[in-house]
């Protein structure tokens, strides 16, 4: 037996090695992750084989592309609620960015796979024209999709107007808790779940001529195959129509949200899932090697656990975007009774308890122009006031947030001078990272350190700030775009299976030792005061809110 077991392995392993020689030699050692998150399309490409990430770029929604009018990447409408964006914008940068690298000297034909992140719970409504025949070489992406859509601008994670069809879709699956139980999260105005059902119920003849419901990273992996992508079940339980444990379409929660809505969605699957080779369109126009292989795209949150290397318990993750996320891998499914956090499927097929908070980047921004500071003097604020900014709480609802739920915007300050900038800016950064702290002990998980990612993790005082009150070491990943990094690397892991995970990340996830910071004992106690404070603040307000 022991002879036959190790001839076995012997022979998997020639296998396995002939399978490296083959892919090195046939298409090449790069692979290449994108990520359009809700202000920016980015790119990284990684040599597998040195471990280096050999190329980076990014195009800014708002810089790039001014003719769409967005703001931060976003359409904003009079009511403050509906936030939406272009899809065609996706469309003309995702084009421009293949045309950018070949420019750069890229070697496109030595790419071997790709596959991408999106910001989640976006939706685009496409008509039955969408990849009803081969794209034209001649023309752009954007030309040859125009008139594809029965629905011109996609709601996205942001838009919070759809409190209404949250509540038909929750009663119609038994309440909250059996809501949550079923699709691993509570129905939240940003889902996509409501959103469609909005659509369904405002505007019946646009859903009609509706023949494929895609999120945004199946929309922008259906370019990239040239086919209909399926939806990968990371980015599919961010939909409220997911079975959670089962990873199938809940068939109670479809039919509570729209007529006849499985066959407008595409298939779900497992976020190794290669969907098949390139578009033709990118071999022909950009010189991408035709044998590449497209992998199915995921959201930016599970994309971003790959990219910070969040493969095993014990390490969460904290993105500082646009938004503000915290989550980290759990082998089994918790689920979050208040129905404050969601259950996400990690890419590695484990789970992903999540908090997500809007008051991100954008806060800190607003913050910043309401005072007049760019970042060196944002950062001199933070460091000449005093942990704890003697009692002052801050609750920094610039938009509507999602944790705790505020539909109303509108800063509070308790103890704390309107005038005071220094003080305003502390306020802010303690409040997002005491938020955080509170309302994540749903998820029970492990937590020896924290990797930071994200525009905001480049700030040490901000890093400081989350060690202090977390009471844990923070570190940043070396990569500010983890979210690309871990497209890129969900793209080497579907290419080379069966290699591990552990190996696939290899050196590429490493922390930058430079930016290690510990807590300070001394301010343990400070924090763990003005959590208390901060969270009766916050109860206080949210009742007031609410009468």
């Amino acid at each position: 037996m022991a002879t036959f077991l190790f001839f076995k392995d012997t022979y998997k392993n020639i296998v396995f090695s002939l399978y490296h020689v083959i892919m090195n030699l046939s298409i090449g050692r790069l692979f290449l992750g994108l990520d359009c998150s809700t202000q920016s399309l980015s790119a990284i490409a990684i040599d597998y084989g040195t471990r280096k990430i050999i190329y980076e770029k990014q195009l800014i929604f708002e810089r790039d592309f001014p003719h769409y009018q967005t703001k931060s990447g976003t359409l904003r409408d009079p009511d403050p609620l509906v936030v939406h964006s272009h899809p065609l914008m996706w469309v003309e940068a995702l084009d421009k960015l293949f045309e950018m690298m070949r420019r750069d000297g890229v070697d496109l034909k030595d790419i071997a796979a790709i596959s991408g992140s999106a910001q989640q719970h976006g939706s685009v409504y496409l008509n039955e024209t969408f990849l009803e025949q081969p794209f034209d070489a001649s023309r752009s992406l954007k030309e040859n999709l125009e008139g594809a859509f029965s629905r011109k601008t996609a709601p996205i994670w942001m838009d919070s107007s759809t409190s209404k069809e949250c509540q038909e879709i929750r009663d119609a699956l038994g309440g909250p808790l059996a809501t949550i139980e079923a699709t691993g999260s509570n129905t939240f105005e940003r889902f996509t779940g409501p959103q469609i059902r909005k659509f369904f119920k405002t505007d019946p003849n646009a859903y009609a001529k509706t023949a494929t419901i895609a999120l945004v990273s199946s929309f922008l992996a259906s370019l990239l195959s040239g086919k209909i992508a399926p939806i990968d079940y990371g980015d599919g339980s961010g939909m409220n129509l997911m079975d959670i444990r089962e990873k199938k379409w809940h068939p109670k929660a479809l039919k509570a949200t729209a007529l006849n809505l499985e066959q407008r969605l595409p298939p779900l699957v497992a976020s190794d899932t290669v969907i098949g080779p390139v578009n033709p369109y990118l071999a022909v126009k950009y010189g991408l090697n035709p044998r590449a292989l497209s992998v199915v795209w995921t959201g930016d949150n599970p994309s971003s656990m790959i990219g910070l290397g969040l493969i095993e318990e014990g390490i969460t993750g904290v993105s500082l975007g646009t938004s503000f996320t915290h989550f980290g891998p759990l082998q089994e499914p918790h689920i979050d009774p208040t129905g404050e956090g969601n259950l996400f499927v990690s890419p590695t097929g484990d789970y992903m308890p999540l908090n997500c908070f809007l008051n991100g980047a954008l806060a800190i921004q607003k913050m910043r122009e309401q005072y007049g500071l760019d970042w060196e003097a944002f950062n001199h604020a933070l460091m000449r006031t005093r942990p704890g900014n003697n009692g002052a709480i801050l609750l920094p609802y610039f938009d509507p947030e999602i944790i705790p739920k505020v539909l109303k915007p509108g800063v509070k300050r308790f103890d704390l001078d309107a005038k005071d900038a220094a003080a305003n800016c502390r306020a802010l950064i303690e409040a997002q990272m005491l938020s955080m702290r509170l309302h994540s002990k749903w998820m029970k998980l492990k937590q020896n350190v924290i990797y930071a990612t994200g525009g905001v993790s480049h700030n040490k005082p901000i890093l400081q700030i989350a060690a202090d009150v977390h009471h844990c070491t923070v570190e940043r990943s070396a990569v500010g775009k983890s979210t690309a990094l871990g497209a890129a690397l969900r793209a080497a892991h579907a290419a080379l299976k069966p290699i591990s995970w552990k190996e696939i990340i290899k050196e590429f996830t490493d922390p930058i030792p430079a930016f290690r910071v510990e807590p300070n004992p001394e301010n343990e106690k400070v924090y763990d005061a003005l959590l208390q404070k901060y969270a009766d603040c916050e109860r206080q307000t949210l009742k007031s809110s609410n009468h």
